[in-house]
């Protein structure tokens, strides 16, 4: 979506986009989980509004968790590209006559996408804290249930467990995308 914004930027899909981005990033991770299931479980009777089982079960928290990074991530895009098409090297690379899409792939994409692997990484921790959330909405075990249900019972070695295992996760994460900078941007493999 951030592409596509920043290659008609103030055109009607862009400007849905950026209005559909701010109600995005505004609504808590709660929120929007218990307006999927009043839209989708409730009215429409489309998914379950929880538990555990098939892909079915799984639609809803996937929405709610991911609709946050979502926008934030198509918005980041968005100005990263319309910052890169108008660099230099896109003007070159479109003088050479070369077809504009190759040139948004090739040149403006691939520069564009530094940041945007950043912010991945960095939402990642996004992602563990708000699946405490998801999990209690929409009753679906996982770390984030047991995390609660352990300070709940006021379990430490289990806290403590969690805590580290989530901080390792959150390393190594962080350690691939540190790794991806290289993958994008050859320029980054020699420093």
């Amino acid at each position: 979506m951030g592409v596509l914004c920043a290659i008609k930027p103030n055109g009607w899909f862009d400007r849905i986009t950026l209005a559909l981005t701010y109600l995005g990033i505004s609504f808590p991770v709660y929120w929007i989980g218990l307006l999927l299931i009043v839209a989708f479980s409730v009215s429409l009777r489309w998914f379950p509004a929880s538990g555990y089982g098939g892909i079915q079960y799984l639609v809803l928290p996937a929405l709610a968790l991911g609709s946050r990074s979502i926008a934030y991530l198509a918005r980041m895009t968005r100005s990263s590209m319309l910052e890169v098409l108008g660099a230099d090297h896109v003007r070159t690379a479109r003088a050479k006559g070369l077809t504009e899409f190759t040139v948004l792939r090739r040149h403006a994409l691939r520069n564009a996408l530094i940041p945007v692997i950043t912010v991945i990484g960095l939402d990642f921790g996004g992602y563990l804290t708000g699946s405490i959330l998801t999990e209690t909405i929409f009753s679906w075990p996982g770390i984030g249930r047991y995390v609660v249900n352990a300070i709940a019972r006021r379990d430490l070695p289990a806290v403590q467990g969690a805590v580290l295992f989530l901080s390792v996760v959150f390393v190594a994460v962080n350690l691939l995308t540190d790794l991806m900078y290289a993958k994008v941007d050859p320029g980054v493999r020699g420093r």
